[in-house]
């Protein structure tokens, strides 16, 4: 029998969010564990390069990623053009990398900087031995496939890494990590998948596809570029315990933010894809997935701003304390981050590529303004305030295009969330209140202030009666009902 696309929806979103949560929790837990083995100078020389790192990938994939599951068929000669082109390119950026390594130590005045890049930076000709597979695998909705593939990956490379940390290999330990990563992951995707490339190269392919696909490229560097330009001007004007700092408190913001995003748009892009030309699916369905995504990382980003402390506290330990105001400014970015880009999927879709790069020079160039305004205002703290600002411009620029081409309109989008917003400011107003006016230290306290956080967000989502509580128990349900008849 025919698996519906509601059922597919389900099943890969499960499936996400197990792969993604499973491998954060490997991470989080191996983070824990490399917090004690480490310095925050080790994380800060891994932080500084990411942005390297970041965009070389984004070039490698270049939207030809999101083009072949954007087109209904893509053929053979589609897949191999591309999968030769990715391995070439790869090659290139890895070299261009290698050669300006020391330079980009010079620029930090960091020396062994140099050496790490040159030794990271073979991950890129690893990755684009595996995005043909992947992106086969999220085109077909088989999440399952993918959530074991990279769960083993990431087990078998924090082992590594532990191994190597404990050894006294302290930041060459990180870089392990990453290859270790990658390697596996791209071994299993051959090891799964079926395809393999055909000796062909086909330049009206590549024509084809480089048509959607450029415009999608060019948002993509923008969009990494201007992700990771914080660390790239933290680097520059602070230190590399500074760097380090902040690459933790990231860290913890991601697992919550950055990972359901993630989730939710590895099956949302496939999915919008198949309902683009039904316009009232298209706008239901924006507005689920977008009331079930503030519905549940709202609560644990705020709750992530109260408890900045302690949980870097008992996590991390307490040499890594100076990272608490860090997190609690990053938690509010991350509301943001957690819902902008199903929107961003959604005019995609429809093959708005051109619109998006458009819209992205607009978004990005608004995120750069808030950064250096925010570093020269307030230093760190005022860049993270920027990095907040320019988040939640971006949330409202892509809501805005989606009342301009789907025609979703911004006060009925508004209105969807409206009840959702109200409910988390009052929760968060009351437990912050708590928190000021009374003054108890321990843990203890801070449970109980994690049970009333909880109970008043339940107890006003029930009163409030909103439609996510009944979204979620559909999920649920078919969940359940899935696991007993071994569908899942």
């Amino acid at each position: 029998m025919a698996i519906s696309l509601k059922q597919q929806t389900i099943s890969g979103m499960i499936w996400s969010f197990l792969q993604r949560f499973g491998s954060m929790g490997v991470s989080f837990i191996s983070n824990i564990i490399f917090a004690r083995l480490l310095t925050p100078d080790d994380y800060g020389c891994i932080g500084m390069l990411t942005i390297f790192i970041a965009l070389s990938n984004t070039f490698i994939d270049g939207g030809f990623g999101s083009a072949l599951i954007q087109k209904k068929r893509p053929t053979q000669e589609d897949y191999s053009t591309i999968f030769y082109w990715n391995v070439f390119l790869s090659i290139v950026l890895y070299a261009i990398l290698f050669l300006c390594a020391p330079l980009i130590a010079d620029f930090y005045n960091i020396e062994i900087l140099s050496k790490i890049l040159q030794v990271e930076g073979i991950i890129l000709i690893i990755n684009a031995l595996g995005i043909i597979q992947n992106n086969q695998l999220r085109k077909q909705l088989k999440f399952k496939s993918i959530a074991h593939i990279t769960l083993t990956a990431s087990i078998v490379s924090v082992i590594v890494a532990i191994v190597m940390a404990y050894m006294g290999y302290g930041v060459w330990s990180l870089v392990a990590q990453q290859i270790v990563l990658s390697f596996v992951s791209t071994l299993l995707y051959w090891i799964h998948g079926s395809w393999r490339p055909s000796r062909t190269f086909s330049a009206r392919s590549f024509k084809e596809l480089f048509g959607f696909g450029s415009f999608i490229l060019l948002s993509s560097l923008l969009n990494a570029f201007c992700n990771n330009l914080n660390g790239l001007l933290i680097g520059k004007f602070f230190n590399a315990s500074s760097m380090g700092y902040f690459t933790q408190a990231k860290k913890l913001e991601d697992v919550f933010s950055s990972s359901i995003e993630t989730v939710v748009g590895q099956v949302t892009y496939p999915v919008l894809v198949e309902v683009k030309d039904k316009n009232d699916e298209l706008k239901k369905m924006l507005s689920q997935f977008n009331s079930l995504l503030l519905y549940v990382v709202t609560p644990l980003m705020l709750l992530l701003n109260l408890f900045a402390k302690p949980i870097i506290s008992l996590l991390l330990g307490v040499e890594w304390l100076p990272a608490v105001p860090y997190l609690e400014i990053l938690a509010f970015q991350g509301i943001a981050i957690s819902i902008q880009n199903v929107n961003y999927n959604a005019v995609a879709s429809i093959g708005r590529s051109k619109n998006l790069f458009v819209s992205t020079v607009i978004k990005r160039s608004v995120s750069v303004a808030s950064l250096i305004v925010g570093l020269k205002v307030g230093g760190i703290e005022g860049l993270l305030w920027g990095m907040v600002v320019s988040s939640f411009f971006i949330c409202l620029y892509n809501s805005i295009m989606v009342h301009q081409y789907i025609g979703y309109k911004l006060l009925e989008q508004l209105t969807d969330l409206l009840s959702i917003i109200l409910i988390n400011g009052v929760t968060y107003i009351c437990v912050y209140a708590i928190k000021c006016y009374v003054s108890i230290n321990g843990f203890v306290w801070y449970l109980i202030m994690l049970v009333a956080y909880i109970s008043i967000y339940l107890l006003l989502s029930y009163v409030s009666n909103i439609r996510t509580l009944t979204l979620i128990s559909n999920i649920t349900k078919d969940l359940l009902h899935r696991v007993v008849n071994k569908r899942l």
